[in-house]
C-alpha cells in the first residue's frame, strides 16, 4: 500500500531525525498541496495506542510540508505525555496527518458534530482543541469534556467555540 506524500513526509522526518539528529527540509519542487499553508496535526500510534500527537490549528510555517516536518518531529520528540521515540519503536509506529481547515467561530454547541468537526474551545488565554472523528468521542459533551480538561478551563467559565474540519491522511 502506498503512503500518501503527508504522511510519508512525516515519517521520514522523524526516522531521519531519531537516527541522525537532524533535521529534514521540506522537498524541492512542492506540490500545490504541500505548498499551501494550513495548521496541520501529526498522530503517532504503536498497536493502535496513541504514542504522540502534536499539532497546530493555523499555520506556523510557510508550507503544509514545512508544518509537517515541525508537527512530527515534535510529536515524536515533544510530547509532554510521552518519552522521545526511539529508534527500536520506528517500525512498529503507524503516522497520520490531518490538515485542518480554519476555525470558525460558533455561537452553540448545536453547530458541532464530534464526528465531522474538530472543536477549540477558548477562555482568556486558555485553549484546547480536540480533533474530530476520535475513537471513543461520539458525544458533543464527550469532546467539550475532554478539549476543556486539556485547557484547564473549569465548568462554570465562559467558553467561546470554534470548530474545524480536517483531511485525514494514513
Amino acid at each position: 500500500m502506498t503512503m500518501h506524500p503527508f504522511v510519508e513526509l512525516a515519517k521520514n522526518a522523524i526516522e531521519h531525525y531519531v537516527r541522525s539528529s537532524e533535521i529534514i527540509s521540506p522537498p524541492d519542487n512542492l506540490s500545490p498541496e504541500m505548498s499551501e499553508k494550513a495548521g496541520v496535526f501529526v498522530s503517532l500510534k504503536i498497536n493502535g495506542e496513541l504514542r504522540g500527537c502534536i499539532g497546530t490549528f493555523q499555520p506556523t510555517t510557510d508550507s503544509i510540508a514545512a508544518e509537517i516536518i515541525q508537527n512530527a518531529l515534535s510529536a515524536a520528540m515533544q510530547d509532554p505525555r510521552f518519552s522521545p521515540v526511539s529508534s527500536d519503536e520506528l517500525s512498529e509506529i503507524t503516522y497520520s496527518v490531518d490538515v485542518l481547515t480554519a476555525p470558525e467561530q460558533i455561537s452553540s454547541e448545536s453547530e458541532l458534530d464530534p464526528k465531522k468537526y474538530g472543536v477549540i474551545v477558548k477562555a482568556g488565554e486558555r485553549r484546547g482543541l480536540l480533533l474530530p472523528d476520535l475513537e471513543g468521542v461520539d458525544t458533543v459533551d464527550e469532546q467539550l469534556r475532554i478539549a476543556t480538561m486539556k485547557a484547564n478551563i473549569s465548568n462554570n467559565e465562559q467558553i467561546d467555540l470554534y470548530r474545524f474540519e480536517v483531511k485525514r491522511y494514513k
